[in-house]
C-alpha cells in the first residue's frame, strides 16, 4: 500500500465536527437534542473520536472463550451421558448443577477432566463433600460456583448461620482452588442497572476479601449475567476487570487476573414469540464474548417455561458454535481495544461503579447495607424505572409490548411455571428475586387465553 496515499485528505477535530453539527441543527441545542442519558446516568454523545480512548491495558484471556453446557445432577448416568453428548457435539465445558451431594465417579466417568473446564454450582454447603469431590477433578481445570452471600441475598437466609457459613467455607478454602463465586447474575436477573451490578458485585467480592485476607482473591471467580444492551454489556465485563484491579491494587495484591463465566439474562426473555429469544441469547453470546468471558454458557429459548430438552439446548449451542466458528470470534476477547465508543462507555461505568462502590464501604458495607435492606431498596427503584419504560414501550420486546401475535397460544405448553414464585417462609433479610420483565403482561394474557 502506499504509505502516502491518505496525504491529501485533511484531518478533521472533534471541535470541527461539533461545529459542523451545532450548524445543522438550525438553532436547536446540541446537549438536548443529540446527548442522552441512560439510567445509569452515562452520557451517549452522536459520535466518538481517538480523544475518548483511554488506552486502558486489561487482563484479558489469552486463548478465546469456552462453550459450556448447564446440566442439573439428578441422576448421575443421565448427566454423565448428556455431558458426554455435549461434548461430542462442541462444548468445551460442562456446569454441573447439584442439589445434593453425587456419585463423583459416574458423573465424571469418561469426561477429560485434563482438558475440559468443569464448573460445579451447589446449592446446598458442601464441606465435607468436597474432601470426596477432590478425588476426582484437576483442580486447575475445576471451578466451584459457591457463594454463601449470593445465598443469604436471593435465599434471605445463610445456609446455617453466618458464623457457621464462614467457617465452613474457611474449611473449603484450604484444601480446593477456584472456590468462591461471585454471583453477579443474581444482580442483573433482579432489575439492577449496569453501575448497580458493577458495584454491588465489587462490593459483595469485597466481603470475602475482608474476612478471608487478600490471598482469598486467586480463589474468587465471577458469574455474570449478559443483557440485551449489546455495546453496555460488552463495556461492563471490561470495566469489572478495571474496578477488580483497582480493588486488589489496594490489598498490594499484583495479580489482577479474573475468571469470568458469563450467561444470557433471563431478565429480558419472554413467554410469547419466544423465538425472538435466540435472537436475544445471540447478542448476549456476542457481548459475553466480545467483553472477554472465559466461559460462555448456553442457555436455550425456551428455558423458563419448558423442561430441559435436547432441541433447545442443540439450538443454543449451535449458536455459540456458528459465532466461535464460523463467525471467527474464537479469540475476539480483545476486539474492543481502541474502539471510542466501548472504552468511553468502559471507563465511564468504572468511574460511576467505583464511586457506587465506595459509598457502599463508607456505608459500613455490602453485608451490613444487605441486612438493613439498602441495597434491595435500591434495586427496587431500578425496577420500577425498568417497568414503568417497558409499559411505555421506552423499552421494547418485540412480540410482547410491541407487536404482539395475538394468535400466540402459550397456556397449554407450560412444563415449568415461568413467574416469580411466593416463598411463605421467615427470612433473615428480605431476598433479591430474580424476575423477568414481561411476567405481568404475559400473566394478564395467559388469564385471557383461559376465558
Amino acid at each position: 500500500m502506499n504509505p502516502f496515499l491518505f496525504n491529501e485528505f485533511i484531518g478533521t477535530s472533534s471541535a470541527a465536527w461539533k461545529q459542523k453539527i451545532q450548524a445543522d441543527l438550525k438553532g436547536a441545542d446540541y446537549n438536548e437534542t443529540l446527548l442522552w442519558k441512560t439510567n445509569e446516568g452515562i452520557t451517549v454523545k452522536p459520535f466518538y473520536s481517538k480523544e475518548d480512548r483511554t488506552n486502558t491495558k486489561l487482563n484479558l484471556p489469552k486463548k478465546g472463550f469456552n462453550i459450556c453446557q448447564t446440566i442439573f445432577v439428578d441422576n448421575e448416568k443421565i448427566a454423565n451421558s448428556l455431558a458426554l453428548d455435549a461434548l461430542r457435539r462442541g462444548a468445551t465445558s460442562i456446569q454441573f448443577i447439584s442439589a445434593k451431594p453425587f456419585n463423583c465417579s459416574l458423573l465424571l466417568q469418561n469426561i477429560d477432566i485434563n482438558t475440559i473446564l468443569i464448573y460445579f454450582k451447589f446449592q446446598f454447603l458442601p464441606p465435607v463433600f468436597l474432601v470426596e469431590l477432590s478425588k476426582f477433578i484437576n483442580p486447575n481445570k475445576t471451578f466451584i460456583q459457591l457463594d454463601i452471600i449470593g445465598n443469604l441475598a436471593e435465599n434471605g437466609n445463610w445456609y446455617i448461620n453466618l458464623k457457621e457459613d464462614f467457617k465452613q467455607l474457611d474449611f473449603i478454602l484450604k484444601s480446593n482452588k477456584n472456590c468462591v463465586s461471585v454471583s453477579s447474575d443474581l444482580y442483573q436477573n433482579a432489575g439492577a442497572t449496569i453501575v448497580q451490578q458493577l458495584a454491588y458485585t465489587l462490593a459483595h467480592a469485597n466481603e470475602y476479601l475482608n474476612h478471608f485476607g487478600k490471598d482469598i482473591a486467586e480463589k474468587i471467580h465471577f458469574t455474570f449475567s449478559a443483557g440485551s444492551n449489546y455495546f453496555f454489556e460488552i463495556a461492563k465485563l471490561r470495566a469489572f476487570r478495571i474496578l477488580w484491579a483497582t480493588l486488589l491494587n489496594e490489598y498490594d495484591q499484583e495479580n489482577s487476573a479474573v475468571h469470568i463465566f458469563t450467561q444470557p439474562s433471563l431478565r429480558n426473555k419472554t413467554l410469547y414469540d419466544y423465538n425472538i429469544n435466540m435472537l436475544r441469547t445471540t447478542t448476549e453470546y456476542m457481548s459475553a464474548i466480545l467483553g472477554g468471558s472465559h466461559t460462555v454458557s448456553s442457555i436455550s429459548y425456551d428455558a423458563m417455561y419448558h423442561k430441559s430438552n435436547e432441541f433447545g439446548e442443540r439450538i443454543a449451542r449451535n449458536q455459540l458454535l456458528i459465532l466461535q466458528q464460523e463467525s471467527y470470534l474464537q479469540e475476539a476477547q480483545n476486539f474492543a481495544d481502541g474502539t471510542y465508543y466501548i472504552e468511553s462507555i468502559t471507563n465511564q461505568l468504572a468511574e460511576k461503579a467505583l464511586t457506587l462502590f465506595k459509598q457502599i464501604e463508607k456505608g459500613g458495607g455490602f453485608l451490613k447495607q444487605l441486612k438493613a435492606g439498602i441495597i434491595q431498596k435500591k434495586i427496587a427503584e431500578s425496577v420500577a424505572k425498568e417497568e414503568e419504560d417497558f409499559h411505555a414501550k421506552k423499552i421494547i420486546l418485540l412480540g410482547t409490548n410491541m407487536q404482539p401475535n395475538k394468535n400466540d397460544i402459550m397456556k397449554n405448553e407450560l412444563e415449568l411455571f415461568p413467574f416469580i414464585k411466593q416463598r411463605n417462609i421467615k427470612t433473615l433479610i428480605v431476598p433479591i428475586n430474580r424476575k423477568r420483565l414481561s411476567e405481568i403482561t404475559e400473566k394478564e394474557r395467559l388469564e385471557k387465553e383461559n376465558d
